[in-house]
């Protein structure tokens, strides 16, 4: 395992210790304060066969996200099993491929960016944790915090899906249920985290959830034969899963672990009820503004703000990559399309990626013969409440 060279600053590029715990660079001249990408000295791993690196490492040939512990913080994981999740061909679209991030622990993709995050918070000594959430990093981060025996405090939407609110509890957290967005809820731990002595743990403001998350671009270039795809479909709230395979891709260029080629177009999906990254992005601007009365029944989109919105949108520019939205209709009746006729239950956010899809096709984007990776983010499973009102369904 590598050992961490420095932590960056995205906006100054000031490099900074790691010794001691972070969350933003606090002397960055430019607001808000740059998030940090954790950079490591990887020149021993330059033209090396990733395969037989992959296979030295402790614990392989175990297939989960510490496979990539060789490109990973030296720290002993709090592990659940996350990772290496399903590349599952589409038996209907010739070239699209969905990665399964529902078989992840806790259901969802945020297991990878918690598991790494809480890892890295046993190993400094960190007791008290606190995130705003939307639902999914909330469960995730009260699982990994009892497994690591840290305390975890959880700020949601009163109306995230039931089943968010069930684990958080039934794993020990200690949960507030706001009335509002997960801006409210972030406001309320900026407030609260120095006179409660916890650790923000939020998106993009500190640097480790980033490194879990970028896992999932290593994984999808190898289980793609160590190729890139033609695009990457992100359904996009905060972003940091599109974020951390952008750095992925950077670093397996300089170790030279993938097939020369252009980087994949990567596709920013949001929900039309809440586009801000899609609004900016079709006005050209360098950031988002935060978008009013946000509503949709895919909760994990429901940000009115993203934290890293200039680090998306300079990813979508450099990757020749393109932010779109989707209504809620068009969510759901991907949701029944992809049940039916796939046997896969989406959640509303996967949706909303698969019915992107669908889109750009049809108006000539993208062609059906361009090899596309389509990310379903969560297993509908733990959406059944918000998706059987969608679809106007009671209990018989």
């Amino acid at each position: 395992m590598p050992q961490i060279a420095y932590l960056e600053c995205v906006r100054c590029h000031a490099q900074i210790s790691a010794e001691k715990p972070q969350t933003v660079h606090a002397g960055c001249p430019v607001q808000p304060p740059g998030s940090l990408y954790v950079r490591y000295d990887l020149t021993t791993l330059e033209g090396t066969n990733p395969d037989e690196v992959i296979a030295s490492t402790a614990g392989a040939p175990w297939r989960g996200m510490w496979r990539y512990s060789a490109v990973l913080p030296d720290v002993k994981p709090v592990t659940l099993g996350e990772g290496w999740t399903p590349m599952l061909h589409s038996k209907r679209l010739t070239n699209a491929y969905l990665k399964e991030e529902g078989t992840n622990p806790t259901g969802t993709f945020k297991a990878r960016g918690l598991s790494l995050a809480v890892s890295m918070a046993k190993q400094y000594g960190l007791r008290k944790l606190a995130v705003p959430s939307a639902g999914n990093a909330a469960g995730a981060l009260a699982a990994y915090a009892a497994a690591a025996d840290i305390e975890a405090h959880i700020f949601m939407p009163r109306d995230v899906p039931f089943a968010n609110y069930v684990e958080a509890i039934a794993y020990g957290a200690k949960v507030t249920l706001v009335d509002g967005l997960i801006s409210d809820c972030a406001r309320i731990v900026a407030e609260r985290r120095e006179e409660e002595g916890w650790f923000d743990i939020s998106t993009l403001k500190e640097p480790f959830r980033v490194e879990g998350k970028k896992t999932m671009g290593y994984e999808l270039v190898e289980q793609l034969g160590w190729e890139y795809p033609e695009a990457v479909f992100y359904p996009t709230g905060g972003g940091v899963g599109l974020i951390g395979m952008w750095k992925a891709f950077e670093e397996m260029e300089q170790l030279g672990w993938v097939k020369p080629g252009k980087r994949p177009r990567m596709i920013a999906v949001q929900a039309a009820g809440c586009a801000p990254v899609t609004r900016a992005y079709e006005q050209n601007d360098n950031a988002s503004q935060m978008w009013q009365n946000a509503a949709t029944f895919a909760s994990g989109l429901r940000v009115p703000k993203p934290y890293g919105d200039h680090i998306i949108l300079d990813i979508l520019r450099a990757s020749d990559g393109i932010a779109l939205s989707v209504s809620d209709e068009d969510i759901l009746n991907s949701i029944l399309d992809w049940a039916k006729y796939e046997g896969i239950f989406l959640s509303p956010e996967g949706a909303s990626v698969t019915a992107a899809y669908d889109q750009l096709i049809a108006n000539g984007v993208l062609s059906p013969e361009d090899k596309v990776v389509l990310f379903n983010t969560g297993s509908g499973l733990k959406y059944t409440d918000v998706t059987s009102n969608a679809m106007g369904l009671v209990r018989p």
